[in-house]
């Protein structure tokens, strides 16, 4: 029987993104190659801000069903100095999360080697945490607009939408999430104090599915107090929910105090598996160092991980994990980090550390 193979598309759009995505696919290319257990073959789509400057598109008509027939999506960075955020961000990654509906947008957090924690008392064993952000709704769901346009009474309105099945869909997610990790802890990030009706319907929904779940222990903490506790109590966490909003701001808090944004990796999920999920590292496009050749690629081959993990290849996933690890306890790594190594060198040392891991096992 041939080997299985998986049909992954590329979208390594704008900045960094082009450099991280193109050393994360030798480093996975050369994985599948040692290997020899399945198959990958990526296919490059060129969206992105200079795609958008010669189409007046981010996207083609026929972006949604392209994408469909892929087994999943390996994505760089979206956003540019001469382009308005919010044209980019919803031309692009927002244009995709919503119609596909990759409703959970995942974060695993942790101290990675090679990373100094921010806070200077806590052990490694802190920060091992799960972020698990509703992606789809919420306050993003963009409802709202702009009337009387350059008057003194100009009006804008950002509506949050919060419906019933959006969120229930992501606590049985983040529930069963938690029931994965050994500690089987849940904590709920709301703000029902003053957000009188969505998160009140968030909480509600969150004890109603908890009930389903009594086996994982959960708690609730406003969104304010969440970013004390975890500058304070790291050690009281483990899998973390929230919303699209909150989510995406704690999230960024949560890498940096386990050391660098340039490690982080996210996954955004159809756990249903209609859609095909798009796996992409936290960090932007950083037009400041883009063709300087040091974008710190770890981040991004850690998502290309959790991509591998998703699509059924967890021993590879394991490998590749492996091998990123060793390396960055080697110090090879990007200025980012306190390293000289440029992104190129990064992606060759995982490269041979993936050869050294499969000899070992081949001959154990």
């Amino acid at each position: 029987m041939p080997p299985k193979k998986y049909n992954i598309a590329s979208i390594p759009a704008d900045g960094i993104g082009i450099e991280v995505v193109a050393a994360t696919i030798d480093v996975i290319e050369h994985l599948v190659k040692t290997l020899k257990t399945f198959e990958i073959e990526f296919t490059h789509f060129p969206w992105g801000t200079a795609y958008y400057k010669k189409t007046g598109e981010y996207l083609p008509d026929d972006a949604l069903d392209v994408l469909r027939k892929f087994d999943a999506c390996l994505f760089g960075a979206v956003g540019a100095p001469d382009v308005p955020d919010h044209i980019s961000l919803w031309g692009l990654l927002l244009a995709l999360r919503g119609p596909l509906q990759l409703y959970a947008n995942v974060r695993p957090v942790r101290m990675f080697p090679g990373t100094r924690p921010r806070l200077a008392d806590c052990k490694p064993s802190d920060i091992d945490w799960v972020l698990v952000r509703e992606n789809s709704e919420g306050e993003y769901a963009g409802q709202g607009g702009r009337s009387h346009l350059h008057q003194p009474w100009e009006t804008a309105t950002e509506v949050a939408i919060f419906t019933r099945v959006g969120i229930e869909r992501i606590m049985r997610f983040a529930f069963e999430t938690a029931r994965s990790r050994p500690r089987k802890f849940l904590t709920v990030v709301t703000k029902s104090n003053s957000m009188r009706n969505g998160m009140v319907l968030w909480d509600e929904i969150a004890r109603e599915v908890a009930r389903d779940f009594p086996d994982v222990t959960w708690d609730k903490m406003l969104v304010d107090a969440m970013t004390v506790r975890m500058v304070c109590k790291p050690a009281s966490l483990d899998t973390i929910v929230g919303t699209n909003l909150h989510m995406d701001i704690l999230s960024d808090l949560a890498a940096a105090l386990a050391g660098s944004i340039g490690v982080a990796p996210s996954s955004n999920l159809d756990p249903t598996r209609r859609s095909p999920s798009i796996f992409e590292p936290v960090h932007g496009s950083a037009f400041d160092i883009t063709g300087k050749g040091i974008a710190n690629p770890v981040a991004t081959i850690w998502s290309a991980g959790e991509m591998l993990r998703w699509i059924g290849e967890a021993s590879a996933a394991d490998v590749l994990m492996d091998a990123l690890e060793q390396v960055c306890r080697n110090g090879v790594l990007t200025p980012d980090l306190g390293g000289t190594a440029d992104t190129k060198s990064v992606a060759a040392a995982v490269s041979a550390e993936i050869e050294k891991i499969v000899a070992s096992q081949a001959s154990s």
